[in-house]
Formats: structure tokens, sequence, C-alpha cells
């Protein structure tokens, strides 16, 4: 799932303009908030650390053209820092931990219940900007034993990336819908020498991607809705009962040690037939064609992780703005989550990703944009399945400290390599009540 940086989704020329005509309006009339803005200092700067984002024009549409217009209107300056996503862990720490640091935090998945006690109170701020509107993945997240301690901003989600050519040339006539349709698909695919790339390893999204949502759809849990351990089930056994079947017949076996950029690696090699991930894989194809064999981005087709007998799921990456207590600019950091939550500003951001950031609401399914490249229109639905980790449970601490042990990755990763199912089963049961009925 990992995306090079050097990819180039250009924004469309309307898109720019309308990017650039609404900041300007925006900054002259004050219109930031629907209304009169506020008069701050001249002097005084906000401090925001946030993750650096895989489609550059992202952060480039931050900075030069949202900032401005904020600072135009306010008076108020930006410091904008990006990081890595996997260090922003490492600095939020830091931060909550010293009492000092950037005003407003970005965190991803639930670091927001992580580090409730060093972020402050959201839950005005939430009610003013209809976060309840939401989808339910993302208000979980930020929402830390009934009180907001940030404002969800968007996610990103995942599609099997797929070669169009190739599934015609096996006889494949549609994409799979199901599971059991998937397994069909994925078999010719192999035997044609174009396996499915999965990994099962230790990742930071592809392997929980897939793990997660397959033990769902077929109605496993790693703990009900009360927290009480529950993956010991029928429903667990017959997830793993397919994987191992799926695994054998459909898939690249060298993905149990497959990092978050192998898939895209044997994707470019053309070595497989399809795998699932962000959009990166037909980003880098489409925008950055030198990276890519000739003529690929054509080649290349989305569909949704398929359903299994107890339906359809995903994992969305949950993006946050969370203003810290030790902040002394409470006051501009909300009004700069309100800027950026401004429909004109806010649609700008969404757009300039061309699929890859997805709305935090359901209205965003129903976008003229989807209509734009049908290569992507696939991720429309990609949040309406969409569930945090150990759902149907609490996304609270115990919930990540089982993501980040891969637990469950390591429970499908066992049956991979041919043990039984019933006791890799076991084996998780005993790591997930180690976890959850610790005091």
């Amino acid at each position: 799932m990992q995306t090079p940086t050097t990819h180039k989704p250009q924004m469309t020329r309307r898109h720019f303009i309308k990017t650039a005509s609404i900041a300007s309006a925006m900054a002259a009339s004050g219109t930031l908030w629907g209304g009169t803005a506020p008069v701050f200092a001249q002097d005084k700067t906000l401090h925001v650390l946030a993750w650096s984002h895989f489609i550059k024009e992202a952060d480039a549409l931050m900075r030069d053209q949202f900032i401005p217009a904020f600072k135009g209107a306010t008076g108020v300056s930006v410091k904008y820092e990006t990081i890595n996503a996997n260090d922003l862990n490492a600095r939020i720490t830091a931060a909550v931990e010293s009492d000092t640091g950037p005003d407003i935090l970005q965190t991803i998945w639930n670091q927001p219940h992580l580090y409730s006690a060093g972020l402050a109170d959201h839950e005005a701020l939430a009610a003013e900007l209809g976060v309840d509107k939401q989808y339910a993945f993302q208000q979980e997240a930020a929402r830390v034993d009934g009180v907001f301690r940030g404002i969800p901003y968007y996610g990103i989600g995942g599609a099997v990336a797929y070669r169009k050519d190739i599934f015609a040339q096996t006889g494949v006539t549609k994409v799979p819908e199901t599971m059991e349709e998937y397994l069909d698909v994925g078999t010719k695919l192999k035997d044609e020498g174009w396996p499915v790339g999965q990994s099962l390893g230790h990742t930071f999204g592809d392997a929980p991607g897939f793990s997660y949502p397959l033990l769902w759809s077929f109605g496993g849990q790693e703990v009900d809705e009360n927290g009480k351990v529950a993956i010991n089930s029928a429903a667990t056994l017959q997830a793993c009962e397919f994987l191992q079947e799926f695994w054998n017949k459909a898939c690249d076996t060298s993905g149990l040690s497959w990092d978050d950029s192998s898939n895209n690696r044997a994707f470019f090699a053309e070595t497989i037939g399809a795998t699932l991930n962000g959009a990166s894989i037909y980003f880098v194809a489409r925008y950055n064609p030198d990276k890519a064999p000739q003529g690929l981005a054509d080649k290349i087709g989305h569909f949704l992780l398929p359903k299994g007998p107890a339906g359809q799921y995903s994992t969305i990456l949950p993006f946050t703005h969370a203003i810290a207590n030790y902040s002394k600019q409470k006051d501009a950091a909300k009004d700069f989550i309100r800027f950026l939550m401004k429909k004109e500003t806010y649609e700008n951001y969404i757009l300039v990703q061309k699929g890859y950031g997805l709305g935090a609401t359901p209205d965003w399914e129903n976008h003229p944009f989807w209509q734009e490249d049908p290569a992507v229109e696939p991720y429309r639905l990609n949040a309406k399945n969409g569930r945090n980790f150990g759902w149907p449970g609490p996304y609270g601490r115990k919930a990540a400290e089982v993501q980040a042990k891969y637990i469950i990755v390591d429970l499908f990763a066992r049956v991979a390599k041919g043990e039984a199912p019933k006791a890799s089963i076991a084996q998780a049961e005993t790591e997930l009540k180690q976890v959850y009925e610790s005091t």
C-alpha cells in the first residue's frame, strides 16, 4: 500500500482556478467561516504537525493556497510541518509528554485515544461543525469516553487493483463480487502465472487491511460489542479455512514476507494480476508513466474487496486534527480547523487527491468527481464499508494494541503456512485475552 512520493496526479485547470478564486475571495471578504472573521494579533503563528501526504499536490494546496488565505483574513501565520506518517507517533508522544510542541496535531488511526489526556476537549467545535454527520468510523477514532479529542478530517481506503487485460485473457468477464468468486478468479489467474499479490506480514497497511475485513466478512470478531473476546467461533473457522484455500490456489505465497511496497513492485514487475492497495499503483502508472510498464495505466481497473457470507467491509485510515492541551492559541487553532472544514476549502482538498482521500461524510459517495475517471470510481463506496480495528468492539487502546501486535494478521499467516485453523484460532484467543482481560 506504500505510495511513492514522486507521482503527480495533476489538478485540472478547472479545479485549480476554482481553488485559487475561492481562496482569494475568502481572504478578501473574511468569509472563511461563513461570517465575519475574528481579528488576531498580526504576529501570531500556529504550528501544525501533519503527515507528508503521498499526494504532493495536497500539501502544495495547503501551503500555497489555504494558509495564505487564512493569514490574509486573520493575520495568523501557519507553520505547516509535515513528516512521514510512521514518525507521527513518536513526535506526538514527545509533544504530549513534554507539554510543548505543535498547536495542532494531525493524528492517524485511533491516536486520539492514546493521547487523550494531552488533547483539548473538542465537543463544542464538533457540534458546530456537524461531525455527527460523518461516518461512524471517523467519529470513533476521535471520540474518547464520549468526548471528541479532535475533529475528524478524512480517510484513506483500499481496493483491489487488477489487470483488465489479464482478466480478459484468462476468461474472466466480470470482477468478483463475493469471496468465493474471488477464489475462482484468483485460481484462474495463478494457473496462468498471474497470482494475487497479498501481504500477510507485519506491515502498516496491506496485511491488516486485508485480514480484518476478511474476518468480518465471514462474521468473525476479535471481540463482541462489549469487548469480550469472541474470536473462537464457527465464523472465524470458516474465514481461516477460506484463507487457506485462497492462499494456496490463488496467491503468490511469498506474500508472507512482503512489506507495504512489495505488492507495488510486483505489480510494476508484471508478476501479479491483482492486489489490494490504495490508488497509488494507478496514480504512478497514470501520472509517472516512466516508472511503470508502457501503457499500464489503461490496463488497470479496481474493485472493492469482495463480500463474504456476513457482508462487505474495509478498513479506512482516519485522519484527525487535534488541538493540544498545552497550546496557548486554542482559539486560533479552532479557527484554522473551521477554515479547513469550510465547504469550499474542504471540497478542493479532497478533489486534489483524485480519489485517494475519501470525504468524511456519506455525501461524498455521490459527488460528481467520481464520474471523471472510471479507473478510481470503485473507491466511491469504499468508506461506506469502513470499520475500525477491533470492530464491533470499542476502538480504544486495547484494539490498538492488538493491531500493533498483529494478532489478527498472524492468525491468518499461520494458517497460510499450513497450521491447522483450529490451532491458530486457539493461539489467537490466548493472545487476545492477554490484551483484553489484563488490568
